[in-house]
């Protein structure tokens, strides 16, 4: 399957815990003021790839603990990286995902994008809604401002509702 992409990190260590491959998705509506990755809004941007190659880079790197898609807007390819978060799943990796909608905006809409449904069911980690440049802050792990939520995703899907997930401790 073909995904439209801005680019990605092979190792990154700030885009969820642990050493993630971070995929950065290209097209977003959203256009957030002082958004990190203003590069990442045109749609008809950056350039198109296979899944099967981002499958075989992260297949690669055995440090791995697991995969982030940023963005851009994930939600807007949100078929296919359900398709490969599945596969990544079976890696035995988790997937975090960044989205400037809020679950309650994915989950009300998972009737008529049922691609929402599935990415969220393929997302252990959500951190969801828009940067808010006046709340920024540098005090919030994974996020860039403090409205911006760290979400247990199945837990939020099974529930209904937004389920706030544990950091896990990193042993020093």
């Amino acid at each position: 399957m073909n995904l439209r992409i801005a680019g990605t990190v092979n190792d990154s260590i700030v885009d969820g815990e642990g050493i993630r491959f971070t995929i950065f998705t290209q097209g977003c509506p959203h256009h957030c003021p002082g958004c990190h990755n203003p590069q990442t809004h045109d749609f008809s941007g950056g350039t198109i790839v296979d899944t099967d190659e981002l499958l075989k880079k992260i297949k690669e790197n055995i440090l791995l603990d697991g995969v982030t898609f940023s963005g851009g807007e994930p939600f807007c390819q949100a078929e296919v990286l359900a398709v490969l978060g599945k596969q990544i799943h079976s890696l035995g990796l988790n997937i975090v995902t960044y989205t400037g909608y809020t679950f309650e905006q994915l989950y009300n809409g998972k009737e008529s994008h049922p691609e929402w449904k599935a990415l969220l069911e393929e997302t252990d980690i959500l951190i969801d809604g828009r940067f808010e440049e006046s709340l920024k802050s540098y005090e919030c792990l994974f996020r860039g401002s403090t409205n911006q939520r760290y979400l247990d995703a199945k837990k939020s899907l099974n529930k209904g509702y937004a389920v706030e997930a544990c950091f896990i401790e990193v042993k020093a």
